[in-house]
Order: C-alpha cells, then structure tokens, then sequence
C-alpha cells in the first residue's frame, strides 16, 4: 500500500474554533478521520499530522524524501514566506514524488498578502477552497497519478 504524509502547519490544530466563518467546524480529529477514511478507499495509508514548529514540518519533509512518501501538504502561514519550508519541499518533486499543496480556503480570494505561494512553484499542484475536501481532492489526484 502507498504511504502518503498529510502534513498541516501552524494554526491548523485550532480548526474547529479558529475563524469557523473561514475554515469550517470540523476539528483537526475530524480531518485526521476522514484522511485516513479517504486514503484507505483509495488504496493508500495515509498519515496525518500537525505542528506550528516550522522545523518540525521541515524534518517530516525530508523524512518523507528519504522514505519515498508522497506527501499532501498544507502549509499554512508557512505558504507565503517560509522559504525554508519551500526548499525542503522541493525535495519531494526532485525526487520524483508528488507534492499536493492544500488549503481549506481560497488564498486567491482572500487579504493580499495570503495571494502569493512559495510552495506552489515546487508542488506536483495545488488545491484550494473547497474546505476538507481540498484535501480528499488532493489523495484522489495522487491515486490518480500513481495508478
């Protein structure tokens, strides 16, 4: 079975209480759920975490490179100006893995400074706005692409 990480960043353990108007009501053990529900109709064991230590989310990057696990990530603040975050996940692609960027809401439609991604230009793609289901859209296009 084909491992995929599903990483969130800073602020992510907050869903459910954090900006409900943006993010929804669903709690980080709601998404965790309904990952690794998705992942295992889909023929992949998923594994989802969750850290504001922009170290941390860097270290599980590049344990997923040196694992050959393809990885869902939504980076959170870390999108727009983490350019350590952006070389470790160029890694993933280098490496001939996928890379989906998530995001529960549309950055494009939202306050400038959230409109611009590091990580994009080093993503397989990028999925965006469509709340949990960002993140169902992006295991069904690594199912895809790995079938």
């Amino acid at each position: 079975m084909t491992r995929v990480l599903v990483l969130n960043g800073p602020n992510l353990g907050r869903l459910g209480v954090r900006e409900p108007e943006i993010y929804g009501s669903a709690t980080l053990a709601d998404l965790r759920a309904a990952n690794e529900r998705w992942g295992a109709l889909l023929g992949l064991e998923v594994e989802v975490r969750q850290t504001d230590d922009e170290s941390e989310l860097v270290g599980w990057i590049h344990e997923a490179v040196d694992a050959r696990t393809h990885v869902v990530l939504n980076p959170a603040a870390f999108t727009h100006y983490s350019y350590a975050l952006r070389d470790a996940a160029a890694q993933i692609t280098t490496s001939g893995l996928l890379l989906v960027e998530v995001h529960l809401s549309n950055p494009a439609a939202r306050e400038q400074f959230r409109q611009h991604s590091v990580i994009g230009p080093v993503a397989t793609g990028t999925i965006a706005g469509f709340g949990p289901d960002s993140y169902r859209l992006a295991l069904e296009a690594i199912a895809a692409r790995l079938a």
